[in-house]
């Protein structure tokens, strides 16, 4: 896998082996197979960070993926990237390598050995098989332009290639090489960043209610109050030691670290009994009430939730669980209706890129020429996969733009042939930056 670093000069050579990164290589080769692909990973395993989406099953994609499963600079421009290279196009492309999908809930598509392992080694696979040089332990430091086209540099060697693909993934999972250096480079050729944030990820929560609950499952609709803005999303939430996870939690984690950094004081709630609003879940406890009035409180929020978080609620409420329907005071029952349908969920901040899937922000789509994924700004740099500002929610989605991306920017990368120039002979191997 480290590959011979002997010859230097490529054709076309990528920065990032992962998702984006493979796919672009396999997709290039495919289309032409003449030229000399190069792809530069800085880690000692490509595709790492693949091994652990989805559980460890690589959730790669979705039955049903449109432009508002996403947030980011411009819905219209990912709409656009995502149009070219559809869900039918990534099941086909994934069938070409030799891999079967299967659905599960909500229209998650996993490979059907249920092992994200099959997804990684398909695409190494098909690359190597393809003539595509993977080169190991190679961290590109910097990019320099030049007239026909750019010298690469890592702290070992250096490369040469008249157009690049920057798909070197964001800040998330660092463990796994994503350690953020993607920004410093295309910032290097003139693109703005927007500031950076964990997304899909974990959040802390102040106070104890938390802790006795670790554990504990259900789901929730959670509403994000940002000034004049109000963000919604609903599934489930997973009580924690440390606070809330689980698809609903991960899926408004970035909006509510993104009302943060903006100073716009972001306060999030839950409603305990998701579907339901203030009339309806006080004509709900009337309805029972009169139906089987000498059954608890506690024993009828029981009914509505775990029994461990019915319990809780009620303590922290300071009301007697053991209060009869019936003899339950408008008052009494208003002041816990209000409480079910906006628990307060005190945010101090999120777990950080350690446990987060993906990063929000990036280079915005304005600087990228969306039919082709090449930069308007330093031409023949190309652009793919995290480093963009588009983040997906759970469900597959941020793949899904991994292999949109990827097959635009290769197609990008392989077009007007004409003014593609042939890699020379290697460079004098003195030559270093």
């Amino acid at each position: 896998m480290s590959g011979d670093v002997s010859d230097r000069a490529a054709d076309i050579l990528i920065i990032g082996a992962g998702a984006a990164g493979l796919a672009a290589a396999v997709m290039a080769a495919r289309q032409h197979p003449q030229y000399r692909i190069l792809l530069l990973e800085s880690t000692s395993r490509p595709a790492s960070k693949l091994l652990l989406t989805g559980g460890g099953r690589c959730n790669l994609t979705n039955r049903a993926v449109t432009p508002h499963d996403f947030s980011g600079s411009s819905l219209h421009a990912i709409k656009k990237v995502l149009g070219a290279f559809t869900v039918p196009q990534t099941v086909e492309f994934f069938r070409s390598l030799d891999v079967s999908l299967h659905e599960e809930e909500h229209g998650k598509l996993f490979p059907a050995s249920g092992n994200a392992h099959t997804i990684r080694n398909a695409l190494l696979d098909r690359a190597e098989s393809l003539g595509v040089r993977i080169l190991t332990k190679q961290k590109v430091d910097c990019i320099r332009r030049k007239a026909d086209g750019f010298d690469i540099s890592t702290p070992q060697t250096f490369f040469t290639a008249p157009r690049i693909l920057l798909a070197t993934g964001g800040c998330s999972y660092p463990r796994t090489g994503s350690d953020g250096g993607g920004y410093d480079l295309a910032r290097s050729c003139g693109h703005t960043i927007i500031p950076t944030m964990p997304a899909l990820v974990p959040l802390a929560l102040a106070g104890q209610f938390h802790r006795d609950l670790a554990g504990i499952s259900h789901d929730v609709e959670l509403t994000l109050l940002m000034g004049n803005k109000r963000i919604r999303t609903a599934g489930s939430l997973l009580w924690t030691h440390f606070g809330i996870t689980g698809p609903a939690v991960l899926d408004i984690s970035g909006h509510w670290l993104r009302g943060k950094l903006e100073g716009l004081q972001p306060v999030l709630t839950a409603s305990l009994v998701p579907g339901e609003n203030s009339a309806s879940v006080e004509q709900w406890l009337l309805d029972v009430a009169a139906d089987h009035p000498k059954m608890s409180l506690q024993k009828a929020l029981s009914s509505r939730m775990p029994a461990r978080l019915a319990a809780a609620v009620l303590v922290e409420l300071k009301a007697d669980g053991t209060t009869a329907l019936a003899h339950l005071s408008k008052e009494s029952r208003r002041h816990v209706h209000s409480a079910l349908l906006a628990w307060p969920l005190p945010v101090v901040d999120s777990r950080g890129y350690d446990h987060a899937e993906v990063t929000a922000g990036g280079v915005p789509l304005k600087e990228v020429n969306l039919a082709t994924m090449e930069s308007r700004l330093c031409p023949g740099l190309f652009l793919a996969g995290e480093v963009l500002d588009v983040t997906g929610r759970v469900g597959g989605f941020n793949l899904q733009w991994a292999w949109s991306s990827a097959w635009v920017a290769a197609r990008g990368l392989t077009m007007d042939n004409a003014a593609l120039p042939q890699a020379e002979a290697s460079p004098d191997p003195g030559r270093h930056h």
